[in-house]
């Protein structure tokens, strides 16, 4: 048995990983801002960026598994920079003084993605200073602060980025591709053939559960986490929207346009206090027309890790879930 912290856990991958967690006998205690509903898990209601609350959740741990971050699409430089990099840091620091042996952090793909086509990719080192928009600039930053904190002596720091995770519930990915397809706002870019792997949610868990027992000699180092089964971007959307219940969309649009209009919607709501999330982004535009999948043999190796949901069954079992939350409202 392990004492793990888990922060981030009222989202989709954060709740599944203190789930497992919990299902496998550790000693779980979460930390975010709303209660994480884990079964068996001890929960501590508050930010990362509060170090009051970040020393009280870290006391006593011999793990952490950092997945806490501000994930949207928009915002000011500022929110992502406290959360993102101060929340870290404080994480890092509290962990080194109450002398935690593994330090798991979640970062993403993005963090050295510069808008240009990714096929067969190694991880790649983070780049704040060419990632694309503030998410991604902001969680460059904090995965060098975490791989800078990594000792062999003391602090053992690894890098896991699941790139592109989905599966039933899912309100960033699955969440906006419906919301999307149902308001018929959902175009393909270009022609849709670029090649796009994502991981579904449980090989996720497995990959982030597998990092923090993995042997010390993988640690101080960064794994991209995938399906490892790229497919084109149009056959994804399709799948989605088949197995969610929504219009497949079919309308082009020219990748060059949309990147352009991407722009130009980031720089009004950079500008003008506008509500909710812009139609498109630069970066949405760049990551739905250009190539990304990656080398996973090392990762595979390191983490002593294999996907055990495929993509087709990952989209079966969305379908069922959409079947049985659609059958649980029905009148």
């Amino acid at each position: 048995m392990t004492r793990v912290l888990v922060t981030g856990a009222s989202g989709m991958l954060g709740r599944a990983v203190a789930a497992r967690l919990v299902a496998e006998g550790h000693d779980v205690r979460t930390l975010q801002r709303s209660p994480s509903q884990v079964a068996g898990a001890q929960d501590v209601t508050g930010s990362v960026t509060d170090p009051d609350v970040v020393r009280a959740a870290v006391s006593d741990r011999e793990a952490v598994v950092h997945l806490a971050a501000k994930v949207t699409i928009v915002g000011p430089l500022e929110e992502f920079e406290t959360v993102n990099v101060g929340g870290t840091r404080l994480l890092l620091d509290a962990a080194r003084t109450e002398g935690v042996g593994r330090f798991v952090h979640v970062s993403t793909p993005s963090v050295a993605h510069q808008g240009r086509s990714l096929a067969g990719a190694a991880a790649g080192p983070a780049d704040p200073e060419h990632a694309r928009g503030h998410y991604a600039r902001t969680k460059a930053t904090a995965e060098l602060l975490a791989l800078a904190a990594h000792g062999p002596d003391g602090l053992r720091v690894i890098v896991v980025r699941p790139h592109v995770v989905w599966g039933p519930g899912d309100t960033q990915l699955v969440g906006r591709i419906v919301d999307r397809a149902r308001a018929g706002r959902l175009p393909v870019l270009g022609d849709g053939a670029a090649l796009i792997d994502t991981t579904y949610v449980d090989n996720a868990v497995d990959a982030l559960v597998a990092a923090l027992h993995a042997d010390p000699a993988a640690y101080g180092e960064a794994y991209v986490v995938t399906n490892g089964e790229p497919r084109p971007v149009v056959e994804l959307l399709a799948g989605i929207c088949a197995a969610s219940g929504v219009p497949v969309p079919h309308r082009h649009v020219p990748a060059a346009l949309a990147r352009g209009a991407g722009g130009l919607f980031d720089a009004a709501w950079r500008a003008l206090p506008l509500a909710g999330e812009p139609p498109l982004t630069r970066f949405v535009a760049e990551q739905l027309s250009t190539a990304h999948w990656f080398d996973q043999r090392r990762t595979r190796e390191a983490l002593g890790w294999s996907p055990q949901i495929g993509l087709d069954d990952g989209l079966a079992r969305l379908a069922e879930w959409t079947a049985r939350q659609a059958s649980a409202t029905a009148p």
